[in-house]
This record gives structure tokens, sequence and C-alpha cells, in this order.
């Protein structure tokens, strides 16, 4: 179903999201390795069309990320390289907020009145089967998306960082986005290396260090 609507609503690639708490994000499905990056790099920032739409329960569009308000998302139109337009739909019922439809496409432009029915009817369509703990039935398994959470790992860090940091867990994920934005890595992976124990971030002062990969610090 989702495959097929990529061609459908003319796009280059979708993805979807769940919300874990209103606030996060955690990357479900998507249909290819760009729109894996896109959605990665959001997450590691912590801003961006799919955060908005996500708390705000609205669709996000930026036809053109190249003329998006500097002072809106500074960081994520820096870093992107790709995904020239973006459109959110937000995912849920009422007060209840399941995730968001991410919709890419490497040209710049605005979606059609039909294309735009196509994509809220989708995104409702999704909604309904998030409600009843379903997942995309297409998920490919081997491609790298499971249809499980792919982002436990970084609530797990956030959780010892919080402990080891003395942080509250809101500041102790912003530690780790910032760790990870600062070093040009994912949140994931970064994530797993804390789990791991190799890395090791200080409570401040010196910077972070990872140890060797190949044994325990």
């Amino acid at each position: 179903m989702i495959a097929a609507a990529t061609e459908i609503l003319g796009m280059d690639g979708l993805a979807v999201s769940l919300s874990a708490d209103g606030e996060a994000i955690e990357l479900m499905w998507c249909t290819d390795e760009g729109t894996r990056r896109f959605e990665d790099i959001q997450f590691t920032l912590g801003e961006g069309p799919g955060p908005d739409a996500v708390r705000r329960g609205v669709m996000v569009w930026a036809p053109d990320l190249t003329r998006v308000r500097p002072d809106r998302w500074p960081t994520l139109t820096a870093e992107v390289d790709e995904a020239r337009a973006v459109f959110c739909f937000p995912m849920g019922v009422g007060a209840i907020r399941v995730g968001v439809l991410t919709a890419l496409r490497r040209t710049p432009g605005s979606l059609t009145s039909s294309e735009t029915d196509d994509a809220l009817a989708l995104a409702g369509a999704l909604t309904a089967y998030c409600l009843e703990d379903g997942a995309p039935h297409d998920a490919p398994e081997h491609a790298g998306f499971p249809g499980a959470l792919r982002r436990a790992v970084v609530h797990q860090a956030t959780g010892m960082l919080s402990v080891q940091l003395s942080l509250s867990l809101p500041k102790a994920l912003l530690r780790l986005r910032a760790h990870a934005y600062g070093n040009g890595r994912s949140l994931t992976d970064t994530a797993q290396d804390i789990v791991d124990r190799r890395l090791r971030l200080a409570p401040d002062g010196p910077p972070p260090t990872i140890a060797d990969k190949d044994g325990l610090p």
C-alpha cells in the first residue's frame, strides 16, 4: 500500500514515524535510504517539519527547503542536501497523536489538491492501522527497517546519561543530540556506542572520548 503511494503522490520517498511521547518520533518504515537519512537528521536535531507536525498536530509543508525562513529550522536546512520539498501529515485522532507521514521530493514544488487528498487519506488509514497495534504490512525487514521501534536504544542511552551525568531526561537527550551532531554521526549510532560502553560523555569540561571499538573501556 505505502510503496505504491509513493508513485501515486508523485514523491521520491515516504516515511512513517510514530510518536513515542508526543515529542520524540520513532521511524517505523521508509521507502529508501535517502528518506531514512532525512528522518535521522530530523531525529538527531529534534527540529524539522516532522517534529513540528507531531507537536502541533497540523500539516507542515516546505515546498522548497532552500526558501524556508532562516530561523525556522536553521540547522536542518544547512544539513539537508537531497530532499528539496517535504510534506508532513500528522497521524492522529483528536488529541491522540500517533505519528507523522512524511513525503519527500527531490525537486521543489507544492502538492496538487488531489495529491493532498490522497496523502490525507493515506495518513488516516495509517492512523487507524497503528491504533490497532499494527505496522505497515509491506515493511522491508531485510532492508534495515524492522517493524519494531528502531530507536529504543536512544531512550536507553538517554536514561544512562541521565544517571551518569545527573541530568533530567530532556537535558540528557539534548546532550546526546549535541554530541551526535557535533561529530557528524546519527543519533542511533551514538546511542548504541553509549549503551555498548564504547562512548563516555564527560559531565563538563573535557570533550567526550570514544573507547577502542574492539574492547570495553
